[in-house]
Order: structure tokens, then C-alpha cells, then sequence
């Protein structure tokens, strides 16, 4: 009677784990969502991925492996080195935070070429650029208030700006794409001051009439030319608009829809000298927090003899990473990548040197570096070369090191934000996704990991080099729903 029960009881396991299946604890997928291809056998079938998408499978590259370690699960060109747009990002990422570490900050130092004397200064001042990827105005304003705090009121002398720490570059914000105006053009500054952007908002006028225009941040001297208000559809408002800066006003070439309402866009005033960029949101803000300064701007270093009055120490890196993966920032990539190598003191930072110490870096690690080419970290490049196998074990030794969390908070999530905001919204994948994108013309990118169906974290990337590459989107998302099904 025993066995007889015992047997019923077996076959009733035996039941219910084939009613459950191996994916009974994974959240269930919404209608309409798109399932992974497969062939008969069940392997990996790259055709049925890219199927649809006019891409050839001798332009896609695909790397699939276990963040925790061990062989590959699946590789299609991976050891081909091809252009990876911004998912570059992660080499000089994962570099900074085991070379720099999570915590490290950088500093911006106010110095005084002379004596100050009952609140003033009979000398010059002095701001020293540190390589802060993420220097703000609003930094800028609260650095400038403790120099108010200390009593200083008046600079009787010239503002000195130090940029040394980086070695000059010449940089033709119109090479890349002819657009030197957008604000992914900027280049790497020792003293970058927001991009040397300037945000612009506007709202709509009456037809015909001026748009009402504001921006951040203040620029003494610098003057804005209103675009005239147009009774249009809002179908590409930057193109519309057609903005043109120059060297001490922004002009705009054509009109502002109505129908866009509010908006706002960042243009990098490219035409405007760095020096004079800085001194323009110096003399703004000094004034706002009445201090008194009738000096030149120009470049210059701390005296010898200087008396160091301010160091403003930056965000984390562990937190300045966020904004360069998640937001895909080109010119804080840049910054990252110099100050690899940037010491105070020594030699002016260079892309070369800076190049060549990550990919020792990688070399050392294990990774094979022979076909990469590092032109500056952002992937804004025409130059840059990884084979998708590297991308993957990167990734997996960024799951492996200390730095974990930090790496994987800065990528972008599935649905949630990023990049990857409105990607796989409503799918099993939102949330459970941190992906880095890349995209140029002709060449479209992911890179990172998925939390899969069984729990295991999956190293991903996918490289596409063709004229078609913006179609590859759909591809992508079949390869992550892939692999979240599969593992």
C-alpha cells in the first residue's frame, strides 16, 4: 500500500513540474510581445534575429557569455574588430573606476597671484582647471559664493584661466558630421564649463513675431537673436530653426514652429574661445554676487608663489559615470579618458598616452587589446575599432571586480531610463535589463547585461556595421528576449 501511495505521489510531482516548466517563476510576457527566434534545433539562429532588417550577417558581430565567467554561449564575427559607436564608452568606464577607483573626485583650485587686503585682491585670480568631466555654472556659482564668503570683493588684477593639465587640441567641431554647433561636438578641456554649452529655451510669439527666448548659462556680452515665431507643424524644431553661433551672439536662420510650445536645446557655442567662454560666466556671476571686477580674461598659471584660496572638489566618478553612460555624454567621455593619465605636474594630458595606458590596462587584464583602436573614448570616432569578443570580456570582468555595482548602475535600464527608456517597455525585459546603445550612421550598438528568465546575469553585445544599421533596432530586441528566454 506504501509503494502504491508513494508511486501516485511521484507521478503527481512528476505532473505538476511538467505543467510548471522551466519558466514558471519568470514574469509573464504581455500580448503583442515579440518572441525569440529559433531554428528546429533550438540553437542560436542569427539569420532569424536580423531577419527583416536588410542587415547581412557578414555586418553583424554578436557576443553572448555568462557575466560570472566561463566559455562563450554564443559568438557570431566576434573577433572582428568593428566600429562600436558609443558602447565604447564602457572601455575607458571600466578603466577609470579600477585605475582612478569609484570615489575619486576631481578639483578645480581658485588661486591669488597677489595679497588680498581688506576684501581685496591687488592681483591676479587664478582658476585651475582639474579635468571635471561635469563642471556646471552652478558649481561655478557656488564656487565663486565661498570666495564671497572668505570676504574677497574686488579683483584688482587680470582672471587668469589654467587649462594645462590637458595638452591643447585642435579640434574642428565641423569634421564629424558638420554640425559644430551641437553639443556632442565639444571637445576634452582641463576646465570644461558646461561643455561650453548654452541651453536655450523658448516659447512661441505671436505669428510672425519674436519668440520669447531664455538661457543658462549667463553670459556677459554674449546677445541672443530671437527666431521669429512661425504658424508651422513642430516636424524637426533644431532643423527648423536652424541656429548659428557666433563669436558674441546666437542667430538663427530660420523660424520657431508654434506648434512645438516650450522647449529647450543645448548648442555648443563653438565659435566662442573657451577662454573667453569662461570669463563671460565669471564676470556674470561675480557680478550677480556683488563682486566687483573690471580685469582681462586670458590664460595664464598660479605664480609660484599663489596663495591657494578655493579647492572645489567634483561629484564621484562612480556618480559622473551615470551621466556619461546613461545619457551617452561625448565630451565627459572625452574628459574621462584624459584624466586617466592626467597628474598634476607632469606632462599635459594626450589621447595618445591616454590610449595607451587603457589598452596596457586591458592587455594586463587578460583581454586581448591587438585590434582595438582607441581614438578618444566617446565613440564619436571614425576611427574606433572593438571586436565584439573584447566588448564581452570586458563586461565580464566588470561583473568580477569590486566595482560591480558601480559599473552596472551607470548603464542604462530597459523601460525605466537612459537610453533605453522607451525600449521594451511592457515586455518580461524592462527592468531587468542594463544596456548600453550606441548609434552613427551606419553603424548601430548594444552592449551590457540581462537578468535572464532563470535568474543568471547574461553578458550581451551585438555590433552592426552597414548602411542599414539603423533597421537593426528590432534585432536587437530579439537578441535580449532571446536571451532572457534561453538562460
Amino acid at each position: 500500500m506504501r509503494r502504491r501511495l508513494l508511486s501516485l505521489l511521484l507521478c503527481f510531482l512528476s505532473l505538476l513540474a511538467a505543467c510548471a516548466g522551466p519558466g514558471a517563476v519568470a514574469p509573464a510576457a504581455k500580448a503583442g510581445f515579440e518572441p525569440a527566434a529559433r531554428s528546429a534545433d533550438d540553437e542560436w539562429n542569427a539569420g532569424a534575429l536580423f531577419a527583416g532588417t536588410s542587415v547581412p550577417l557578414d555586418a553583424v558581430a554578436i557576443d553572448v557569455r555568462a557575466a560570472e565567467g566561463g566559455s562563450v554561449l554564443f559568438a557570431h564575427n566576434s573577433a572582428r574588430a568593428m566600429a562600436p559607436a558609443s558602447v565604447m564608452k564602457l572601455l575607458p568606464t571600466q578603466a577609470a573606476l579600477e585605475l582612478l577607483g569609484p570615489a575619486h573626485r576631481w578639483v578645480t583650485r581658485v588661486h591669488a597671484n597677489g595679497t588680498v587686503v581688506d576684501g581685496v585682491l591687488n592681483g591676479e585670480l587664478v582658476i585651475e582647471g582639474g579635468g571635471d568631466p561635469q563642471l556646471s555654472y552652478q558649481d561655478v556659482w557656488r564656487l565663486l559664493s565661498r570666495l564671497r564668503a572668505l570676504g574677497l570683493r574686488e579683483i584688482r588684477g587680470n582672471l587668469l584661466i589654467d587649462r594645462s593639465l590637458f595638452a591643447p587640441v585642435i579640434h574642428d567641431a565641423a569634421a564629424f558630421d558638420g554640425h559644430p554647433e551641437r553639443a556632442y561636438n565639444a571637445p576634452p578641456d582641463a576646465l570644461l564649463l558646461n561643455a561650453q554649452a548654452l541651453i536655450v529655451r523658448l516659447a512661441p510669439g505671436a505669428t510672425g513675431r519674436p519668440a520669447t527666448v531664455s538661457s543658462e548659462p549667463p553670459l556677459e556680452g554674449f546677445a541672443i537673436d530671437a527666431p521669429l515665431t512661425a504658424d508651422a507643424p513642430c516636424t524637426a524644431p533644431y532643423a527648423q530653426m536652424q541656429p548659428v553661433p557666433m563669436a558674441t551672439r546666437l542667430q538663427f536662420l530660420g523660424h520657431y514652429p508654434a506648434e512645438c510650445g516650450a522647449s529647450e536645446f543645448a548648442v555648443h557655442l563653438y565659435s566662442l574661445d573657451p577662454v573667453l567662454y569662461i570669463g563671460a560666466v565669471f564676470r556674470s556671476l561675480w557680478t550677480q554676487l556683488g563682486g566687483r571686477f573690471e580685469g582681462r580674461v586670458t590664460a595664464g598659471s598660479p605664480a609660484p608663489d599663489s596663495r591657494e584660496l578655493i579647492a572645489w572638489l567634483s561629484e564621484p566618478l562612480s556618480q559622473q559615470i551615470r551621466t556619461i553612460n546613461k545619457s551617452s555624454s561625448n565630451p565627459m567621455a572625452r574628459n574621462l579618458l584624459l584624466s586617466i593619465v592626467a597628474e598634476r605636474g607632469g606632462p599635459p594630458a594626450t589621447p595618445e598616452a591616454a590610449g595607451a595606458r587603457v589598452l596596457g590596462w586591458l592587455a594586463e587584464a587578460g583581454i586581448d587589446a591587438s585590434t582595438v583602436v582607441l581614438e578618444n573614448g566617446s565613440g564619436l570616432s571614425r576611427l574606433e575599432r572593438i571586436p565584439a569578443a573584447t566588448l564581452g570580456a570586458l563586461l565580464q570582468r566588470a561583473w568580477q571586480q569590486p566595482t560591480m555595482p558601480e559599473f552596472v548602475a551607470s548603464l542604462p535600464v530597459a523601460g525605466v531610463d537612459g537610453t533605453m527608456a522607451r525600449r521594451l517597455v511592457g515586455t518580461p525585459l524592462q527592468g531587468r535589463a542594463h544596456i548600453k546603445t550606441g548609434s552613427l550612421a551606419d553603424v548601430a550598438a548594444i552592449a551590457g547585461y540581462v537578468t535572464a528568465r532563470s535568474g543568471r546575469r547574461i553578458a550581451v553585445v551585438c555590433l552592426v556595421n552597414h548602411p542599414n544599421a539603423s533597421a537593426a533596432r528590432s534585432a536587437f530586441d530579439r537578441l535580449l528576449t532571446a536571451v532572457w528566454e534561453r538562460y
